[in-house]
């Protein structure tokens, strides 16, 4: 009788075991998910940020561009320059996207640089890649739920804290970024 017992005892620790070793595994791997998540977007980020150099320069060579308006682009880009944390350098990418929409709208004014074929091309171009730079971030945010999530359920909670797992941050948008885009149409709207 004692070996019975002892041979269900040592069959449910060698489950737990296991069990626990699954949930560790499965931890793991979404923790992986998120680091790769993140270095897909910082890698269309990197592509985006060369382009705006060209656009940049593109830019630059219009007498008369809106200065304010390239400074605004340039600080963006030290700032995601000397960011380090994926927090700095969401921050770093919600200033660009800022940036790049004045530099957009400001573009409309000048109709012999929105005629400028290397102009089109590289908006286009960055157009492409804030796209792209989008659905990495729902991928991520995605792999991040999943994590956020998994820690706070049982019995994945007691393994996540033994793994030392806290909450990942989400990507989040910027209050000002949701505000409404003012509309004028034609001459009656001034």
């Amino acid at each position: 009788m004692t070996i019975i017992i002892l041979l269900g005892f040592i069959f449910a620790m060698v489950g737990a075991a296991a069990y626990a070793v699954t949930i560790f595994n499965g931890l793991v791997a979404v923790k992986n998910e998120i680091a790769k998540a993140w270095s897909n977007i910082d890698i269309m980020l990197k592509q985006r940020h060369d382009e705006l150099t060209k656009l940049l320069e593109v830019c630059k060579g219009y007498k008369g561009f809106e200065g304010d308006t390239l400074v605004k682009i340039t600080q963006a880009r030290s700032m995601y320059q000397q960011a380090s944390t994926v927090d700095q350098k969401a921050q770093a990418d919600q200033s660009m996207t800022s940036a790049l929409r004045g530099l957009f709208a400001v573009a409309e004014n000048y109709p012999d640089l929105k005629a400028n074929n290397n102009f089109m091309q590289l908006q286009k171009r960055i157009t492409e890649l804030e796209s792209q730079i989008a659905d990495r971030r729902e991928f991520y945010n995605d792999s991040v739920n999943t994590l956020n999530t998994r820690i706070q359920q049982f019995p994945d909670t007691f393994v996540a804290s033994f793994m030392g797992l806290t909450a990942f941050p989400l990507f989040k948008v910027e209050d000002a970024d949701k505000a409404d885009v003012p509309m004028a149409f034609g001459a009656s709207a001034q």
